[in-house]
């Protein structure tokens, strides 16, 4: 009996060796987009395996009730995941990347208090175990993750406003909250009759600071917040699976979490902020403010048609694209890899230019040029293409507003002064597609439209797009 105990445990553990070896190498494949499937697709295989090993672990159907719990589980998540991931627009894709990450601290949580009722209905007087202390790390990293991907969510998703919301007092009672999830995982780690209380205190403290760290993050820095709160998923999931002495959760946590961080740290680089800058909060509201002088001091901006972009575009040497939000929001990448195949049909050389930061969510331009089969060849990252516009004829700035803003240069007093930006005012000229004078997500003003050698076609993106295509065909 031992001898086919023994050899099960190994088999399980030779299954989680696969997954995890499978999550590695599938993750390596999501570094461009002509590997991306498949990558996404290993990894997928990877987690099919740990599953199956897991249900395979001989406590976990040893309850009369876990049978039928664990098959309920899968029975809903595919009924809402399999819709919801095939249905989504793109234009909501950040959206939804907050909304799974918030799943996965979530169910973090749960686990966490699970653990805690497990183990004190037990009839043990005091919950002290191994596993205490990375569960009771889970329970507030993984509660706060849950809390603060919601009210990304929110912001993203526009039913909360995108601006900085803060209260009176934001860093003490952020503070208080904290000390007080850390205070009562001391006291349960030290051991205490009074279990329900400082359990139910870690969740629901470490719950609203979830929601009051997020609020005062503006909607310009949400890329870098959910990329933040993923690493705190990945950390709080690799806490659950020493808890639970899962091989697979310990190692699928940490590959999340390194890259998370690492990802956070880079676009806050990209921005040129601190994260704990960013988690402080007051940058990105949705409310227009004028950077330094005011826009009735800029002077006017110069209107354009798709005819002029269109002769502008075919007889230049050098195009250079720079997408932003607003081609997300048009669904406009499409119309825009048309653009690109007519100009090169001419003769025209076209990159396009990628900001770290650009959209709403770590890589979005990358992702929505992939799906419209633009040549990952074709693509330059910001310091790549910045020397590049010096010698570029006609810039194409297509909804992306705050990553192009020259105020970030030469205007100190501006709310984003020294974020690396797309230097594209040094083209011979710049074209902007815009739907109105709107601000950007920032809501700051931009002093690219009104600079003499910029002009702005006005209308939606993929319509704009679509007509510049046929004046390039037509000439």
């Amino acid at each position: 009996m031992a001898t086919i105990f023994l050899q099960q445990t190994n088999f399980i553990d030779a299954c989680y060796i696969v997954a995890f070896s499978l999550f590695i190498y599938g993750m390596s494949g999501l570094t461009g987009p002509r590997t991306a499937v498949r990558g996404n697709m290993i990894a997928a295989v990877g987690m099919l395996i740990a599953i199956v090993a897991t249900l395979l672990t001989p406590h976990v159907l040893s309850g009369s009730s876990t049978p039928w719990l664990i098959a309920l589980g899968l029975v809903i998540g595919t009924a809402v995941g399999i819709p919801a991931a095939r249905n989504v627009r793109m234009t909501a894709m950040p959206q939804m990347v907050a909304l799974f990450n918030g799943v996965g601290g979530g169910a973090v949580a749960i686990i966490a208090w699970i653990e805690y009722r497990h183990h004190f209905q037990s009839g043990a007087s005091v919950w002290v175990e191994k596993s205490e202390i990375p569960t009771l790390f889970a329970a507030i990293v993984g509660s706060i993750s849950f809390w603060g991907s919601n009210i990304a969510f929110g912001k993203l998703q526009e039913i909360l406003p995108g601006r900085p919301i803060k209260l009176p007092g934001q860093s003490i009672i952020n503070l208080v909250l904290f000390t007080i999830c850390v205070v009562s995982a001391v006291v349960l780690a030290a051991g205490t009759h009074s279990q329900a209380l400082f359990i139910i205190g870690i969740l629901l403290a470490a719950a609203i600071l979830g929601n009051m760290v997020v609020l005062p993050i503006g909607g310009a820095d949400m890329p870098v917040v959910i990329s933040l709160l993923n690493a705190f998923t990945g950390l709080s999931a690799a806490a659950t699976g020493i808890a639970l002495n899962n091989t697979a959760m310990i190692v699928g946590g940490m590959i999340v979490g390194a890259s998370g961080t690492i990802l956070t740290n880079l676009m806050a680089k990209a921005m040129n902020r601190s994260v704990p800058a960013i988690v402080a909060g007051g940058f990105g509201g949705a409310i227009a403010a004028p950077a330094g002088a005011g826009a009735d001091d800029r002077g006017p901006v110069r209107a354009t048609s798709a005819q002029d972009v269109a002769i502008q575009l075919s007889y230049a040497r050098q195009v250079v694209i720079a997408p932003g939000y607003g081609m997300a929001v048009a669904q406009a990448q499409h119309a825009v890899r048309e653009l690109e195949r007519a100009l090169e049909s001419k003769g025209v050389e076209v990159k396009f230019a990628i900001h770290p930061v650009a959209g709403r969510m770590p890589g979005h331009m990358n992702v929505l040029l992939a799906e419209a089969d633009v040549p990952y060849d074709l693509l330059r990252e910001m310091d790549e293409i910045n020397p590049e516009f010096s010698r570029t004829d006609v810039t194409l700035v297509i909804g992306a507003n705050d990553v192009t803003n020259p105020a970030a240069k030469n205007e100190p007093g501006s709310p984003i002064y020294g974020m690396p930006i797309l230097e594209v005012d040094k083209s011979g000229s710049v074209i902007v597609l815009k739907r109105s004078m709107a601000s950007g997500f920032a809501g700051i003003d931009n002093p690219l439209f009104y600079d003499p050698k910029t002009a702005l076609l006005f209308g939606d993106a993929k319509q704009s797009v679509s007509e510049i295509t046929s004046e390039v065909q037509a000439l």
